[in-house]
This record gives C-alpha cells, sequence and structure tokens, in this order.
C-alpha cells in the first residue's frame, strides 16, 4: 500500500536570478550526460523513528535550505534561472511492506525515484520516501537532484539535520552567488581564471587518450574497483610526508595515467569543491567546478612527482571559479585553432572527506603493505553497460573505510575496457611502489 502526506514548509529567501556558476556547471553537465545526476539512497531508520519525526526531518530540509526550495525556469532560448520559492508544499511517499522485505521495498523505490524522470520546473527537487513494517518506519529513501549541493554541501545538510541546527544559514546562497558573480569583484575572478586556462589550453598536448583499440556497444561503461593495497600505500607515504593522503592520490592517478597513456604532461580535471573562498566555506548548494591541472611527471621519482602535484593543483585549484559558458565558449576557439579533436574529457574526483586525512594510529608497515598488495584483496567489478553517454573519463574516490575505492566512468570508444582496468591496477602499482621506496625498511 502507498499513500501521500502532503507537507507543508516556509523558509527565508525566495527570488528569481541567473544560475550561480556551480549550478550552471551542473546543468552543463546533466545535459552532456542526458541524466538530473540524482543522488542520495536508502537508509535504515534508528529503532523508536515514528511517522511524524521523518515528516518533521523532511519539513526540515525544505524550510531550512534555499536549494530545496529551488525550480528551473527557461526562457524562449532554453536558458535556465533560478526560482527560489519561500514556501510551498511537496509529498512524503508512505509504502507499507506488509510481508515483503522492508530493505528490498525501500531499494525498489530508490530505483523508481533515480530511474523517473525529473521536471525542473515543475517538481521540487527532492524526493523522500519512506517505508513502514507494521505501522513503524523503517526505511527512509531520499533522492534529490544534483543541482542542490555537492558532496560538501551534502555533508554539511547531513549533519545539521542530524543535530536540528536552527541557527541561521551560513554562507552565499545561490541567488546571492548569481549577483557576486555579476560584480566587479566576480568579472575579476572570471577573467583571472580564463587567461589561467587560455594559457594552458594553448600549450598541453590536445589530446588525453591515445585511443580506444576496443569500442564497444553498449559505449558508456562503469566499473568499481577496491584495493587495501592502495590505501594502505597512500597512506604510509602521506604519514611519511606530513600531508594528508589527497595530493599522493593525484599525484599517484597522475602517474599512472601517464603510464597507460604515454602522454607528457598528463591533464586532467579536477573537482574543486571552491569552499576555501570566502563565504563558502560551510553553503549547502553546488559551488563545486571542475579545473585544469596538467603535471609533468615524466620520468621523474614519486617524491618529484609528488611536489609537482602540489603546485600544480594549487594553482588549479585558485583557477576553478569561473563562468561555465564562458569557458567553453574559450574551449571551442582553441579547439578550432588547434585542432578540432582537442579535448578534455578527463576528469578527477576527490569526493571523500573522513578518509582522505591520515589515520592517528600506526602508520602502515612494508610487510602490511606487500601482503595487500600480494593477495587477492584488491577486486575490480564491471557495473553498468549503456548508451547514455559519461565524460570519456571520469574517476570518483569514494568514502569508504580501510581501502580505496575508485568509481570509473568511460567511453570505450577512446578508452578500451583493458587499459580502463589496466590504469585501475596501475594506480595502486605506483603507491606500492612509491611507499616502499619512501617507507624506512626495519633493520
Amino acid at each position: 500500500m502507498t499513500a501521500q502526506i502532503m507537507v507543508a514548509f516556509e523558509g527565508e529567501g525566495s527570488g528569481v536570478d541567473d544560475l550561480s556558476w556551480g549550478q550552471l556547471d551542473l546543468w552543463m553537465a546533466m545535459r552532456r550526460q542526458n541524466s538530473w545526476l540524482p543522488m542520495g539512497g536508502a537508509t535504515p531508520l534508528p529503532d523508536g523513528t515514528a511517522l511524524t519525526d521523518v515528516v518533521d526531518n523532511l519539513r526540515y530540509l525544505m524550510s531550512r535550505y534555499q536549494p530545496m526550495r529551488t525550480r528551473l525556469r527557461f526562457d524562449a532560448d532554453g536558458r535556465p534561472s533560478q526560482v527560489v520559492s519561500s514556501s510551498g508544499e511537496i509529498a512524503l511517499d508512505v509504502i507499507d511492506a506488509g510481508d515483503d522485505d522492508p530493505a528490498e521495498v525501500a531499494d525498489t523505490l530508490r530505483r523508481t525515484y533515480e530511474e523517473t524522470d525529473y521536471d525542473f520546473e515543475a517538481q521540487w527537487p527532492l524526493r523522500m520516501g519512506v517505508v513502514l513494517r507494521d505501522g513503524l518506519p523503517t526505511h527512509l529513501v531520499a533522492i534529490m537532484c544534483h543541482l542542490v549541493t555537492d558532496g560538501s554541501g551534502a555533508a554539511v545538510m547531513i549533519a545539521e539535520s542530524g543535530a536540528r541546527v536552527t541557527t541561521p544559514v551560513r554562507g552565499m546562497q545561490p541567488l546571492e552567488q548569481a549577483r557576486w558573480q555579476r560584480s566587479p569583484a566576480g568579472v575579476r575572478q572570471n577573467e583571472a581564471a580564463l587567461r589561467y586556462w587560455e594559457r594552458l589550453l594553448r600549450t598541453i598536448p590536445a589530446r588525453r587518450f591515445a585511443g580506444s583499440d576496443d569500442p564497444r556497444t553498449p559505449r558508456h561503461w562503469r566499473g568499481e574497483f577496491n584495493s587495501p593495497a592502495l590505501h594502505l600505500a597512500t597512506r604510509a607515504i602521506a604519514d611519511r610526508a606530513g600531508m594528508d593522503a589527497s595530493p599522493v592520490l593525484m599525484a599517484v592517478y597522475g602517474v599512472a595515467l601517464h603510464r597507460i597513456t604515454g602522454i607528457n604532461p598528463v591533464v586532467f580535471r579536477p573537482t574543486v569543491n571552491n569552499r576555501f573562498r570566502p563565504a563558502l566555506a560551510d553553503v549547502v548548494c553546488t559551488v563545486a567546478e571542475s579545473g585544469l591541472c596538467a603535471l609533468d611527471v615524466a620520468g621523474v621519482p614519486f617524491a618529484e612527482a609528488l611536489a609537482r602535484t602540489q603546485r600544480a593543483a594549487m594553482t588549479a585549484y585558485k583557477h576553478a571559479y569561473f563562468h561555465p559558458v564562458d569557458l567553453d565558449d574559450l574551449i571551442a576557439r582553441v579547439a578550432r585553432e588547434r585542432d578540432p579533436d582537442f579535448d578534455l574529457g578527463c576528469f578527477y574526483n576527490d569526493r571523500r572527506i573522513t578518509t582522505r586525512t591520515g589515520s592517528t594510529g600506526p602508520a602502515p608497515t612494508p610487510d602490511q603493505i606487500r601482503e595487500a598488495h600480494a593477495g587477492d584483496r584488491t577486486t575490480f567489478r564491471w557495473t553498468i553497460q549503456q548508451d547514455d553517454p559519461f565524460e570519456r573519463l571520469f574517476v570518483h574516490i569514494d568514502d569508504v573505510p580501510d581501502t580505496v575505492r575508485i568509481t570509473v566512468f568511460m567511453d570505450t570508444h577512446f578508452v578500451s575496457p583493458a587499459d580502463a582496468e589496466a590504469f585501475l591496477f596501475g594506480m595502486e602499482t605506483v603507491a606500492v611502489e612509491a611507499a616502499l621506496d619512501l617507507v624506512p625498511q626495519p633493520g
């Protein structure tokens, strides 16, 4: 049985304006990938959770966060604007599992939410349902459009909703961001970013990949790689260098990509959360954009590759806040002048929050690293093949304890399945070799 509870909400802030740069960057990615990029999932609820608790949580989310109350409006040319409402109501789906497994019912609802088209103009960007067993809530399903927030903003939202924070929301909201981005300061930021990009675009190799010798149908594949050895090795290097594991893993990525493609410098687009910028640290919305990073790692020891990665990444982060349409126009202009097949379809997104920092425990020993690398604990599997496009190569690093989990999306017409798999196992090899070279040996 399925029913609906209509939940009224009211919050501060309303208006209509251009999309912020972060929103526009996500919107353009949605158009490229033919997806509304749903995010969220199904989770068990603590014992004792009442249906009224779920209703109150939904009302809290919709009332507190302007992006939850944001829909789109399109002009005659299809150009979107953000429309923020101060009040409204949203449906909470209530499903009685009956004799079925509540976890399976919740997972079915999750898939339904994800696979059902989203109306950007008419629907709120959150779909929520609760599964009951014997009248009591057992599972919550919440799926939202990626336009609501990026991963860092989602972490803030989860923390605040769990604690029922009632202080005013922090950070510059998307309507205010759009106004700032048109201001003289915003124009200067955009122009400085575009100058940096143009300097790189005119000097880097025109292509990221040598080409695929095994194009497949369906064309676009996704895979999942789990490596405890990569986790131990990057942690050992980070501990030795006195840093967190993020730049270490980026350097590993660059060296492994150079080995598999033979192209140098390695050029890719790291996802930059932009929360080091004033008024954006704790904001719940989408402010992340993809920067441009060039790593010259050919023929150098890993310690030097790591140092170069740190310098290049900092420069890329500084210039990863820009107007996405202006950037696309720049890339198209440079491509016309340099190479019609010029591409930047190589992305890297370290979206870890809790596992990217070093551990407080003892550093991994060389024997522990060797054992993990030599054993059968590393796994890889292809999970999806589809005709809807992914980027040419997009690597996500996920937050999973005691391992490095990499989700890879790729276009088999540019990267063969065998090369993608070899690249991921190559990351583990690069890290293990570097760790054993840098970490002091016993005795």
